[in-house]
């Protein structure tokens, strides 16, 4: 095991004023305004933290510290954790392996899969390509994408899940033709090619109610294929990553890829085998490190990064057909209070990838948990988010796990597996 508690992360911060390399950008983009138009060069320095008491984040470690032995430690987690207050690592941990047949350890720099938080960077994506008026959220997609079938469906419905379509996976599933003529895993034209050649019906028609689906993610993908005239691991790379430099950062490309990245492990320690899913992106398939998903999560403070008009549209909920605190952005999960708190998060699941992005504006605190050994333990970290106290969550003890252990015992005592389980308070 790898434990790491940072007190003082000035080694690894990227906030301040600009270096040297930020002024000769500058200075290039003043020659010529189209050069970097996807590097945004303010937004180390547009961060403005928050004061907190050393007492105050001395707290914060004590109880940080405590969770990541009761859950993390003893739960027997395989990944990476951080957390960070007023764009601080105040907390920081790695364990496991990300390759048990030849013993590769995990450790900061190890990229692991982060499932569908992946959506998170699709969707910045897309909201850059709006900044730049490549295209506008409530255009058709339809005018974007050549041969796509439904009419009624905008960019902003597919990045708000309100396009009304059905989840690719269980569309292709259920069609044992389709899947038995396959050589290759499914790519995201593949998905498309097959929704429009067998008249997938949507759910519902667009706009009339949030539905989850993966399949929206794909779309958004190709969208931004189409637009940038290059593959989407290149486009996000030129977009996304290199801006934010983001080294430990890509989209995995399976025939590239699957020998050399971070493996998935079920509960049982055996290895997650790879499937006909594996190739299509946008919804899932970037692999990253906590240090690099916190990069995102500072910039996305920044007006810079992305205008302050457009995160307004994306950080609010869009579904309220149905009472309730949780809703959908654009791209991201929230948690919309009577008291006006909004909390932004999203977590995600692939194969024995756990994962967990808590973005929280308001008292900007921020929590990255990214497993590769299936274990549900890592989403109780999402209810970190209730150490500020500005939130109703209820913040994970070693009382409420080891009630639930026993529990668990009781009704299956040779469940040996179940004893490093707990359920999140939200998925």
């Amino acid at each position: 095991m790898k434990y790491i508690a940072i007190v003082a992360a000035s080694a690894i911060l990227f906030l301040g004023s600009c270096s040297k390399k930020d002024v000769n950008k500058e200075e290039e983009r003043k020659k010529d305004p189209n050069a970097l138009k996807y590097d945004s060069l303010d937004w180390k320095a547009d961060f403005k933290p928050m004061k907190s008491s050393p007492e105050e984040i001395n707290g914060y470690k004590t109880r940080l510290a405590a969770f990541y032995k009761d859950f993390w430690v003893d739960g027997k987690v395989s990944g990476g954790f951080l957390v960070a207050k007023n764009g601080e690592i105040i907390f920081e941990g790695y364990q496991g392996m990300a390759d048990e047949r030849n013993k590769r350890s995990i450790t900061a720099e190890t990229p692991i899969h982060i499932a569908s938080i992946s959506k998170v960077f699709t969707s910045m994506a897309i909201l850059k390509l709006v900044e730049k008026h490549k295209i506008k959220l409530d255009q058709k997609v339809n005018t974007i994408l050549e041969g796509f079938p439904y009419e009624d469906v905008t960019v902003r419905h597919l990045l708000s899940h309100r396009s009304g379509l059905p989840n690719y996976a269980n569309v292709l599933w259920n069609n044992k033709k389709v899947m038995m003529e396959r050589e290759k895993p499914i790519s995201n034209q593949d998905v498309l090619d097959i929704f429009r050649e067998f008249d997938v019906k949507q759910i519902r028609p667009a706009d009339k109610g949030f539905y989850y689906s993966n399949t929206n993610f794909a779309f958004l993908a190709l969208v931004i294929e189409k637009i940038m005239k290059m593959d989407y691991p290149k486009a996000m790379k030129y977009m996304v990553f290199d801006p934010l430099e983001m080294k430990n950062t890509f989209v995995f490309e399976y025939d590239r890829d699957k020998d050399s990245v971070a493996r998935s492990y079920k509960y049982n320690g055996y290895e997650w085998a790879w499937d006909d899913f594996d190739r299509t992106y946008g919804d899932k398939n970037i692999y990253s490190t906590p240090r690099d998903l916190f990069k995102l999560d500072v910039a996305m403070y920044s007006d810079d990064f992305l205008p302050k008009k457009l995160k307004k549209e994306a950080f609010q909920g869009y579904s309220y057909e149905q009472k309730g605190f949780k809703n959908y952005g654009l791209g991201m999960r929230l948690l919309e209070y009577d008291n006006g708190n909004k909390l932004l998060y999203h977590n995600g699941w692939w194969h024995g990838n756990n994962t967990v992005f808590v973005h929280d504006v308001k008292n900007q605190f921020t929590v990255i948990a990214l497993g590769n050994k299936q274990n549900k333990n890592i989403y109780s970290a999402f209810r970190l988010a209730g150490l500020t106290g500005a939130y109703p969550l209820k913040v994970p003890s070693k009382d409420s796990l080891r009630l639930h252990q026993q529990q668990i015992k009781q009704k299956n005592p040779t469940n040996v597996v179940a004893k490093v389980k707990i359920k999140a308070s939200v998925i």
